[in-house]
């Protein structure tokens, strides 16, 4: 949520009850997590909200461009409310701040601030790593501290450290495995996703402590290669 700034939202059709409308819309966080919306009462979602508060909003990242399923998401759940004009100022500042080109139509009269107030929250991982995440977990958690460099140390890893990576796909996964891919990654360890020779499979792979950084994470990562190695030598003992 704090590394994209747009999600799909929907909402409850007023001209067809029932049904969901979908659109794309741009959001920021309130302090508790809590998306933010700045939307104009001509737009038909914001009509809809006024009719009937439920929405969800989906949030993917650009890697889902090319590997939607492989790529982690969120659902977030919730009953989304015009915000009171006390509390406008400080969420102005906010969104502003992610979203500059805004500040052109941010005092148009037919524009005001909306908030999500969470209900219910589905995240997904990648492959077979999806659940429930409570929305006081959500509001209470940090930032991971790898999120800004996440990217560029999985573009490293799954470059630089292919061998690496299909070793430990191989010891702690399937022996068969193959073309091996880190999909996700946080202080606490990645995602890895492999083929095998009749399916797709993956699972979370933990480093031995957390990790707050670049070189944190590439020890962390050779700290498993030697774990790996070790269990290797071990099953060829056998």
């Amino acid at each position: 949520m704090y590394l994209q700034q747009t999600g799909s939202l929907s909402t409850i059709s007023r001209k067809q009850p029932g049904w969901p409308f979908g659109s794309v819309m741009p959001y920021a966080l309130d302090t508790q997590g809590q998306p933010v919306f700045l939307v104009s009462t001509m737009a038909m979602h914001t009509q809809n909200l006024l009719s009937d508060s439920r929405a969800s909003l989906l949030v993917t990242p650009p890697e889902s461009r090319t590997d939607p399923l492989g790529a982690a998401r969120v659902t977030l759940m919730g009953s989304v409310t015009k915000v009171p004009k006390e509390e406008s100022a400080e969420l102005r500042a906010c969104y502003l701040a992610r979203h500059a080109q805004a500040s052109y139509w941010v005092d148009y009269q037919d524009f005001g601030f909306f908030r999500m107030a969470l209900t219910e929250i589905y995240f997904v991982g990648g492959f077979g790593s999806m659940g429930w995440v409570a929305p006081n977990d959500y509001a209470a958690a940090a930032v991971d501290p790898l999120a800004n460099d996440a990217a560029s140390l999985i573009q490293e890893l799954n470059t630089q450290q292919a061998e690496t990576l299909l070793l430990l796909a191989r010891v702690f996964g399937n022996q068969e495995a193959q073309q091996p891919t880190v999909t996700a990654l946080d202080r606490l360890g990645f995602h890895l996703r492999f083929t095998i020779p009749d399916r797709m499979q993956g699972g979370r792979v933990a480093f031995a402590s957390p990790v707050c950084n670049a070189s944190e994470v590439r020890a962390g990562l050779a700290g498993l290669a030697g774990q790996a190695k070790a269990g290797l030598q071990v099953l060829h003992s056998l």
